[in-house]
C-alpha cells in the first residue's frame, strides 16, 4: 500500500514510536500522578518529558500550560467553549475544519456571535478585511494555520501581531502544520495553540495537546479525578489538572514523545524540505495532465503537504475507490471542511486529497501519477 493520507493520520510511524508504546504497556503503564510506587512515578516522568519536548518544539516556557487531549478536536472544544460567553464576538474563516465550525455554531445558541472571513481562490484571507471585522466585543481570532483541503498556510505571525495590538486572544489550529512547519508561540503571539499528536508529530492516534498562555482563564470542560486536591469535591483550578480529569493515555503519550524525538533528530527544517520536494514533484506531474484539476493554486511554496484534485468526468469517490484497488490510499469527499468547497466549486463532488508524509518517496508519487493516467 502506498499511503498518501497523512493529512488524516501519519503512517507509518517511526519504529521507536511503536517500540515505546509497547514498552510502556509492558513495563510502566500505571496511573501517572496517582500513586507513589515506581511504575506510577516512571509514567509521570514520561508524561513530563513529553510536556518538556512539546515546549521546546513551540518555544513554550512553562510545561504545566500543556494540557493533553485525545485529539485536536477536543482541544478546540476546550478552548472555544471554555473561553466564550454571551455577548462575545469571534473572527474565523470559511476554510476552517468542522472542529472549529461546529463548536462555534453551537455557541451561537449561547449568545456568541461569529464572523467567517472569506478567502481567495487559493485559500488566503485578506489581512485588511480581518482588521475591518474587528469589533469592540471581539474576544478571539481562530485561524487554521494550514488548510487540510488545499494546503494554504496562513501568515500567523502577521495575524498574531494584529490580535496582540487589539487585545484579542489568538487561537491557532495547528493540525496540519505542527511537526514540520516552525511555530513559535512567542514570536507569533499565539495565546492558545491546539494540535493533534497523530499527524505531523508522528505519534499514535488518541493523542493531542492544548497550550494555554499564562493569564488566560478557561472554564473547566469536565470534572473528575485528577490525583490532586482529592479531598475536595471541586475541580482543581491549576493547570494542567483542570482539564486532565481521569487517566491519561500514557502509552499514547509515550509514543508521542518518541515521535517528537524523531523530529528533533531529523530536524524540522529537513522534514519540511523533504515534503516540499514531494509536493513540488507531485504538482509538476499533475500539471502535465489536462484532465486533472488542481485546487488552491499550483505553487508548492508556503504550502502544507496537501494537494486536492479532481479527475475530469469522474466523481472523487470513484477515483479514490479505483486508487485503492491499485494499492494507493488517498482521501475523498469534503474533508470535514464544508465551506471551502463553495469557493472551490466542489460542492456535491468534493475532492481527491493527496497528502504525502515524511516516509513517502518520489517513486510513490510517480506510481500515483501512473495510476491516475490508467484510471482516466
Amino acid at each position: 500500500m502506498i499511503y498518501l493520507d497523512n493529512a488524516a493520520t501519519s503512517f507509518p510511524k517511526p519504529q521507536q514510536v511503536y517500540d515505546e508504546v509497547l514498552n510502556c504497556m509492558k513495563n510502566y503503564a500505571a496511573n501517572p500522578g496517582r500513586s507513589s510506587h515506581q511504575m506510577a512515578i516512571q509514567a509521570e516522568m514520561k508524561i513530563m518529558e513529553t510536556r518538556d519536548r512539546i515546549c521546546k518544539l513551540f518555544n513554550i516556557s512553562n510545561p504545566l500550560r500543556i494540557v493533553f487531549t485525545k485529539n485536536a478536536t477536543e482541544g478546540l472544544n476546550i478552548a472555544i467553549k471554555g473561553l466564550l460567553k454571551k455577548g462575545d464576538h469571534v473572527i474565523s474563516t470559511v476554510i476552517e475544519h468542522n472542529s472549529v465550525l461546529r463548536p462555534l455554531s453551537y455557541e451561537v445558541s449561547h449568545g456568541v456571535e461569529f464572523t467567517l472571513l472569506g478567502v481567495d481562490n487559493i485559500g488566503y484571507i485578506n489581512i485588511e478585511t480581518l482588521r475591518k471585522e474587528i469589533k469592540k466585543n471581539t474576544k478571539a481570532i481562530i485561524i487554521n494555520h494550514a488548510s487540510n483541503v488545499i494546503g494554504t498556510v496562513q501568515d500567523i505571525n502577521k495575524i498574531g501581531q494584529i490580535a496582540k495590538e487589539e487585545g484579542i486572544i489568538f487561537i491557532v489550529d495547528a493540525s496540519q502544520s505542527a511537526g514540520y512547519i516552525p511555530i513559535d508561540v512567542v514570536k507569533d503571539n499565539i495565546d492558545i495553540l491546539v494540535f493533534p499528536g497523530h499527524k505531523g508529530l508522528l505519534g499514535p492516534q488518541g493523542t493531542g495537546a492544548l497550550y494555554i498562555k499564562e493569564g488566560i482563564n478557561l472554564k473547566e470542560y469536565g470534572q473528575g479525578g485528577t490525583g490532586s486536591q482529592s479531598d475536595s469535591m471541586s475541580q482543581p483550578k491549576i493547570l494542567p489538572d483542570r482539564f486532565e480529569s481521569g487517566t491519561l493515555n500514557t502509552p499514547g503519550i509515550a509514543g508521542l514523545c518518541q515521535g517528537i524525538k524523531f523530529i528533533e533528530n531529523i530536524g524540522i527544517e529537513n522534514i519540511n524540505k523533504h515534503k516540499k520536494m514531494l509536493i513540488e514533484h507531485l504538482i509538476y506531474e499533475l500539471s502535465k495532465l489536462q484532465y486533472i484539476k488542481i485546487y488552491g493554486g499550483k505553487s508548492y511554496e508556503n504550502r502544507a503537504s496537501v494537494v486536492s484534485i479532481n479527475v475530469e468526468g469522474l466523481d472523487s469517490s470513484e477515483v479514490g475507490y479505483k486508487l485503492n484497488e491499485k494499492g494507493i490510499a488517498v482521501r475523498t469527499g469534503y474533508h470535514c471542511a464544508p465551506l471551502i468547497h463553495g469557493i472551490l466549486g466542489t460542492n456535491h463532488i468534493g475532492t481527491v486529497r493527496i497528502s504525502p508524509g515524511y516516509f513517502n518517496t518520489i517513486e510513490d508519487i510517480d506510481k500515483l501519477i501512473f495510476a491516475l493516467k490508467n484510471i482516466k
